[in-house]
């Protein structure tokens, strides 16, 4: 299981949920700039860099700078934390159904 430090960045950057809708838009584009996302999002420019700079903080998020823009995309494996955190609570829960079908079984044969 990864370090809890990485699991609580992954959390807490995306517990906020404009953060986790820019993140959500970075990742159904292959890249994205600053401009795009404050397009039609009702955030100011500045907001946005700021939760950009939070989800690369977090490993969520790169970078390529080009010219005068940035483009942004997602990096799936900044969310490896979350899901082996998610996986092993996973295991917990089938564990538990496979109990509770089992006593239902029984009860009702």
């Amino acid at each position: 299981m990864i370090g809890a430090t990485n699991i609580t960045t992954v959390l807490r950057t995306l517990a906020d949920p404009t953060r986790r809708a820019v993140f959500e838009r970075v990742a159904g584009a292959d890249e994205i700039t600053v401009v795009e996302l404050t397009r039609g999002s009702g955030v100011t420019q500045g907001a946005i860099s700021q939760h950009l700079k939070s989800l690369k903080q977090a490993g969520l998020v790169a970078e390529r700078p080009e010219g005068r823009n940035v483009y942004y995309r997602a990096r799936p494996e900044g969310l490896e934390p979350l899901a082996d955190w998610m996986g092993h609570y996973g295991a917990f829960w089938r564990d538990r159904f496979a109990n509770l079908r089992t006593l239902l079984k029984e009860i009702d044969p």
